[in-house]
């Protein structure tokens, strides 16, 4: 139900060191200037959705995101749902679930590798360096990650 164009657009979410999770998206084309939007998101279809407790406001007030604290996703899927409210229109809800090893509308910024040690030998000329994977919110693989190296002279 609700009036075509109504409905927010271009939802993404980005998770960031581990447990922080920002989602925004754009307001509907043809929704009216009073329209607001309400975020609500579960990680699994038997537990209640949670409404957004931190929205991100544009100039006129309206909610065009949401920023969450120690988020976990256990199983790799989301549920979204974005409803919205006018006085003078119906709004288009928005419905999303999300796998998050194949659905790109949650992207993971990684941190950097960890405990990174170096040892250089003068006698070889070798150097060996070690790492240990970055932690990250999902990805328990560590052949998943891939790593660049870059060696500056001195």
């Amino acid at each position: 139900a609700g009036m075509n164009g109504t409905a927010i657009e271009n939802f993404v979410c980005v998770i960031f060191n581990v447990s922080f999770m920002n989602c925004t998206w754009h307001v509907g084309q043809t929704a009216s200037g009073d329209t607001q939007y309400f975020l609500y998101w579960k990680t699994s279809k038997k537990e209640d959705f949670t409404g957004c407790q931190n929205y991100i406001k544009d100039n006129y007030g309206r909610h065009t995101g949401c920023t969450f604290q120690n988020v976990t996703i256990e199983n790799k899927k989301a549920y979204f749902l974005v409803n919205g409210s006018s006085s003078g229109q119906n709004i288009q809800s928005y419905k999303k679930m999300i796998i998050l090893i194949s659905d790109y509308t949650i992207v993971e910024k990684l941190t950097p590798p960890l405990n990174i040690t170096v040892n250089c030998t003068e006698a070889s000329h070798s150097c060996e360096i070690q790492w240990q994977p970055p932690r990250t919110s999902h990805v328990k693989r560590h052949a998943c990650f891939k790593y660049e190296i870059a060696i500056e002279n001195k």
